[in-house]
């Protein structure tokens, strides 16, 4: 009988949303319970974040991006940063939307290291109090500010940010080019969208792959996962042009493994702190998530990669 279970094939779908409790119900969340349930799992496990992956410095809350001279974790999450700025073209004189900014930390390394101006949004009350208090901190409130707002249904006039920036981000629209059709109207004229994540590199999976792409979106509270080609044909749906990839998927690797050994090296307290009560429900998703997203990675499931297009002039 396992054997013949583990044969049966799951399709995940585009512009679905696949976490449990969404699929308990029997229909898609609202977009008011999808605001409340990414928030509420950045809320929970900012703790977990804070203890196993940023620093007062790089305040990422994504993948690094290693390559050589890198050196150390820390190096590699403000690294993804240099890149991504390097790709869009990113000017002093440039105002970016930083879309799904987290704590601040992309939106305060733009305005460290570019010194342009940048407007950082999330669903989270809590992360815009953690963003605010971290510019401080890095003496760049002058240029920077951040507001609860969902980037699908942002309340900025049309074509009022140079670049729009999502790291990690744009997964959590149910219909990617809901992200691109807001992306697009807030966007100047010549404008460019510049975004990394990871994408599916098939659609359909055998009990144990499916049980590690399920560990991945519920942990992150993710409602699922475009591919690149998904991806790309969206954006230009939703009339951008000159799209262009670039693969990362070796670049990100070393942070997905570190992922995974830290969730090894925990996972007795894991368990012992569960076991008394002392984990939240998304923490505990978040733990499992750290040992999934290595498999989906290993086994060659998803692919990483970094979109940069344009906004005809």
């Amino acid at each position: 009988m396992p054997a013949d279970t583990n044969k049966r094939t799951y399709c995940l779908e585009p512009n679905r949303d696949y976490r449990n409790d969404s699929l308990r119900k029997g229909t898609d969340f609202s977009e008011e319970e999808i605001r409340v349930d990414t928030a509420k799992h950045y809320d929970d496990c900012y703790w977990d974040y804070r203890t196993a992956w940023f620093d007062n410095e790089n305040l990422a809350l994504h993948y690094g991006y290693w390559e050589e001279g890198i050196k150390t974790h820390s190096q590699a999450l403000l690294n993804k940063n240099r890149i991504m700025a390097e790709i869009a073209g990113i000017k002093p004189t440039d105002h970016v939307l930083d879309a799904g900014c987290g704590i601040g930390g992309s939106t305060i390394w733009l305005a460290k290291h570019i010194g342009c101006r940048a407007t950082g949004i999330t669903v989270s009350a809590e992360q815009v109090k953690h963003a605010t208090r971290n510019a401080q901190r890095h003496s760049v409130s002058d240029k920077v500010n951040f507001q609860v707002a969902d980037f699908c249904k942002t309340p900025f006039p049309d074509e009022s940010f140079d670049v729009v920036w999502a790291v990690e981000s744009s997964c959590y629209a149910v219909d990617k080019r809901d992200f691109f059709r807001e992306a697009y109207r807030v966007l100047k004229k010549g404008g460019t969208l510049i975004a990394c994540d990871g994408y599916a590199t098939r659609r359909e999976f055998n009990q144990e792959e499916w049980q590690a792409v399920m560990d991945c979106l519920n942990g992150w509270a993710v409602p699922n996962l475009s591919s690149v080609d998904e991806f790309q044909a969206g954006m230009e749906e939703c009339g951008f042009k000159e799209v262009h990839i670039t693969e990362a998927t070796k670049e990100t690797m070393p942070s997905a493994r570190r992922m995974y050994l830290t969730a090894l090296w925990t996972y007795p307290m894991q368990v012992l702190m569960h076991g008394l009560g002392l984990r939240k429900k998304a923490q505990t998703a978040n733990f499992k998530v750290a040992l999934a997203q290595w498999k989906v990675f290993h086994g060659g499931l998803v692919r990483y990669c970094l979109f940069r297009a344009r906004k005809p002039g």
